[in-house]
């Protein structure tokens, strides 16, 4: 069955292209289409994922599916209209999507059912006829994979349950995001770490600190861009691409962003190998901003915060944390300043995590520690 994809991927694409141009998409908007009489919607971002490579310790993701189906079950932030997107950020060749539903009903991508998802490329969805998901809302996505897909592009752990052929996962394969057309407030990307990701809280608990964020900010969109070992110089093979190297994909891609807050840094001191310098890593944190104003983003910049009880801390990290927490509380680094640090520390221990929001490991915060990170976020700062 191997040997027939190439040519069986050929003849598919080009039929699927005629048969775009040959039937209208018969539950798109006319605001969706080329010389539609209505206004076009205006498209935020609502939940969205950042994708990573598969490695050998990923058998599912490295194998890929044959008639496969990939249910995930997402947290939105704002509501609204619905759309989906989904990206194949490191995929090799192209990938057959569909049939798909999301909340139940049939989406489609120019019309069509099915579509496919070129490799290092997106794929958006028109507007789901029908659905219209209200704010904080569970949305669930049903996607069948024909395959054989080859390896696919993947987030590894949400801290949420989905299913993959009938199989409990965390992880979330393809699917990149769900855009929304009712933010009525600021629509925020987060590129994170693990924190960011969620580590410290229960799966299915939504009390990931962006999540509690977006329930602080009343119809606000809130994308948490976190990957467990990520950094903002170096990248990784199976922490991914640092901050620098996904910022355009992950970030700039998003419909309708406004500000970025970018929580990168503590794995650049902690992960050998272990960054000693503070001005590579403030060097790195201004070209995040410059990139961001560039495209008309706001840039808030959070402290790194404490982590002495993590089993790597050296009092050497600690003053280079000091001194990179010291320079971007100036305010000549970021628009804006979140600081974690201050929300976390012991206050007799500065160092190390307040015990009452230390998650056990020294590093990651419990979900009480979430809920002061999202009350440290101002939303001045955001707006």
């Amino acid at each position: 069955m191997s040997g027939q994809g190439p040519a069986r991927r050929g003849v598919l694409t080009a039929a699927a292209g005629l048969a775009a141009v040959a039937v209208a998409a018969p539950g798109a908007q006319a605001a969706d289409r080329p010389g539609g009489g209505a206004r076009r919607p205006r498209w935020t971002t609502s939940w969205a994922t950042a994708q990573t490579a598969p490695t050998e310790a990923d058998p599912v993701a490295s194998a890929g599916l044959t008639d496969g189906t990939f249910t995930a079950n997402v947290r939105l932030s704002a509501g609204g209209q619905v759309r989906l997107r989904y990206g194949h950020a490191f995929g090799t060749a192209p990938v057959l999507i569909g049939p798909v539903t999301a909340g139940g009903r049939p989406v489609t991508f120019g019309g069509q059912r099915q579509a496919w998802l070129a490799a290092g490329a997106s794929l958006t969805g028109d507007a789901v006829a029908g659905l219209r998901a209200a704010e904080a809302s569970l949305l669930t996505v049903r996607t069948e994979l024909p395959g054989p897909t080859g390896p696919l592009s993947f987030h590894r752990n949400t801290h949420a349950s989905h299913d993959i052929d009938g199989e409990r996962t965390t992880s979330v394969y393809l699917l990149t995001g769900v855009e929304v057309t009712g933010a009525r407030g600021p629509v925020i990307a987060v590129l994170g770490d693990s924190i960011a990701e969620g580590v410290g809280t229960p799966d299915d608990s939504d009390l990931r600190w962006p999540d509690q964020l977006a329930r602080r900010l009343p119809g606000a969109a809130v994308a948490d861009l976190g990957i467990s070992g990520n950094r903002l110089l170096l990248d990784d093979a199976r922490f991914g691409p640092g901050g620098q190297s996904r910022f355009d994909r992950d970030v700039r891609s998003l419909p309708g962003l406004r500000t970025v807050l970018v929580h990168l840094g503590v794995n650049d001191l902690q992960q050998p190998p272990s960054q000693t310098d503070p001005a590579l890593v403030l060097a790195g944190y201004r070209q995040l901003v410059l990139r961001a104003r560039d495209t008309g983003l706001r840039a808030v910049g959070a402290t790194i915060a404490p982590f002495g009880g993590w089993t790597r801390w050296t009092p050497e990290l600690e003053t280079v944390r000091l001194r990179i927490n010291a320079a971007v509380r100036t305010g000549q680094v970021f628009d804006a300043v979140a600081d974690f640090d201050a929300a976390l520390r012991d206050p007799d221990h500065p160092e190390r995590l307040r015990p009452a929001y230390d998650s056990g490991d020294g590093l990651h915060p419990n979900p009480s520690g979430h809920a002061a990170l999202a009350a440290a976020v101002d939303r001045r700062h955001l707006l």
